[in-house]
Order: structure tokens, then sequence, then C-alpha cells
């Protein structure tokens, strides 16, 4: 099979492709032929060195997420035959024409969606779900705010916040992006590089605050954070982009009754995975193929222009998803 390899750390340009051999199936996994592949922020710092993978994932074929069809079954696999068509979450070697993974992690390709459309879920999905709704235990009826809101986790997330019927608000980089958020469904974007996002919310909520916050940015807003959350509110962490290192103010965190938590997806076992797909399978997919929720997709790459998609992500200029597509490699 072709697969694109990070050849060294560093820039885009170590993206390659090379021929590899197909990857051998668990008796509880499936083989997929890979028809897209979605491109994430871990992927790139894959490429860079800066994330290692863990412990049975490819050491340099990159991507948490793919789509195709089946193409081998193990033994003791149940529900999936040859000849599926479905999305999966992987544990990394998704940048390649074959892709295995254990059944559980598989979910069908909703209905009247591409496979395209369906690689631009799994990672995202499964990240806000996790996070959003098991760990923070998002309620209808409560608000949640969003950093990044134009990214794929913020595409994702106020999507479905807003389905199971929470209020919604996010902060993202420009005018032209906090539009897209609002067409989403958000409530209110705030723009990060014009406005104090910590008092937009206090004024917008009557100073009560938000229930929960989805963060990947980390540094200098964890004070601004917890500023802005209600009393019993949650603060979950998924990255920290603008730093790990960051002081609390811990009498505010008793003060309020807060909780601050967080979460990497990866590394955690089949069976954890595996629940969450059951959930949104149950959850989000009927929302999926009646179009309450959609697909977001920003730009589709050739696989063989990788290093060119890395770049675009880099830039954080995409507004939703963007996807390397694998028919033509």
């Amino acid at each position: 099979m072709k697969a694109i390899i990070i050849t060294q750390p560093g820039s885009p340009e170590v993206l390659q492709i090379v021929d590899r051999p197909k990857p051998a199936i668990a008796d509880n996994e499936v083989l997929v032929k890979v028809m897209a592949a979605g491109v994430n922020r871990p992927d790139v710092a894959q490429r860079k060195g800066n994330y290692p993978p863990p412990a049975g994932a490819p050491k340099d074929i990159p991507g948490l997420e793919i789509a195709g069809f089946i193409t081998e079954t193990g033994s003791n696999v149940q529900r999936w035959k040859t000849g599926d068509k479905i999305c999966a979450l992987v544990i990394g070697g998704g940048y390649a024409e074959f892709c295995n993974m254990p059944e559980g992690q598989c979910l069908p390709v909703p209905e009247s969606l591409s496979f395209a459309e369906a690689a631009s879920l799994p990672e995202t999905f499964f990240t806000v779900w996790s996070n959003v709704f098991d760990r923070a235990k998002l309620q209808p009826g409560e608000s949640l705010l969003i950093h990044g809101g134009s990214s794929g986790i913020g595409v994702a997330a106020i999507q479905m916040a807003t389905a199971m019927g929470s209020t919604v608000y996010v902060t993202a980089g420009s005018e032209e992006k906090c539009l897209f958020c609002e067409q989403l469904g958000a409530a209110k974007a705030i723009n990060y590089k014009t406005e104090n996002f910590s008092e937009a919310i206090l004024q917008l909520t009557n100073n009560k605050g938000v229930d929960v916050i989805l963060d990947m940015i980390g540094g200098d807003y964890t004070p601004l954070n917890i500023k802005c959350l209600a009393d019993d509110g949650r603060l979950v962490m998924i990255n920290s982009m603008n730093g790990k290192d960051v002081q609390v103010d811990l009498s505010a965190v008793m003060r309020k009754r807060l909780n601050i938590t967080g979460s990497m997806l990866r590394s955690r076992d089949t069976a954890f995975k595996s629940a969450i797909a059951k959930k949104l399978e149950k959850h989000i997919w009927p929302l999926l193929a009646s179009g309450k929720i959609k697909s977001v997709i920003y730009k589709i790459f050739p696989a063989n222009e990788a290093s060119k998609a890395h770049q675009l992500m880099e830039s954080s200029e995409h507004m939703g998803k963007i996807i390397l597509n694998f028919e033509d490699l």
C-alpha cells in the first residue's frame, strides 16, 4: 500500500509517500480501504516531534480518523462484514491506503454523507462527546463556551451542544469566523482579538457566567476562564496551545465550587473508545442522517498534497475540517 510517513521531525515537507506492507489485523479488528482521512492538530504535533504516538500505533504514519470500506474482518468481529462503509477513530496510521482498527471504534457512514464528509467526524465528535457530555456533564438548558469555535472541534461542539439543548458561546479570531460560528448555531461569537472574552461572557450572561468551558488554548486563557465560569462550573482542557504552565486563583475555584478537568483521548483503550462510539450512534448519528448536524469541510486535498494540508492547518485560516482524499492515490 501507499502511505504518507513522517520522514523526520520537521516542517510539512517531511511528509512523503512511500510503499508499506498492509497492516495485519487482530481477531477483533477490521481492515479498511481508506477513501478519505481527516487532518487534525495532533497530526501536526506528531509531525513536529512533539506528540509521540502511544504504544501500538504506527510510529511514522499519522492520521486519527478515516472513512472507507471494509476489506477484511478478524475472526471475532461480529457486527461488520466485507464491503461495509464505515468511518472510524484510529490510534494512528490513517494517512494510508489501508488502515486497521478495532471493530468497536467503527461507525456506519451516515446516510447521504460522502466518504470525505464521514472522515471529518470521528476525531472531533468522539473528543467533544467524551469531554463535554461525559466529563463535564453538560445538560440541556446549560451554557457552553467553546474556544476555537471555527476549528474542527469547534464546529462539532457548536452543533452537538445546540442540538442537545444548550446555549453555546464561542471565541474566534475574525469577524468572518464569528459569523460562521453563529450561522452554525452559536448564540454569540466573540472576536478574541478585539474583545476580552471573559468580560463579554459575563455581560452576555448577566454576570452569571457559563456552566461549561471547552478549552484547547490554556496559558493566559486559564484565569479568564475561571473568572467567567458560573458557580459549580466545569472547565475541560483538551489542549494547551498557549502554554501548560499557568497561575490559578484557588480561592475562586473554592468559592465558586469549580471543577477543572481534562483528558487525552488517543491513549485510551478500545473499550473506552467503543463506549463513546455507541453513545454517538445513539444520540448524534440520527441527527447527522436527518441533516440537523452537518459535516463541515473547509477544503479537501489529494493525499499526495498532505504537506499543503498541514500548512493550512498551521495557518489557522480554515473554518471547519481539512480532509485528505485517498481515492486517487
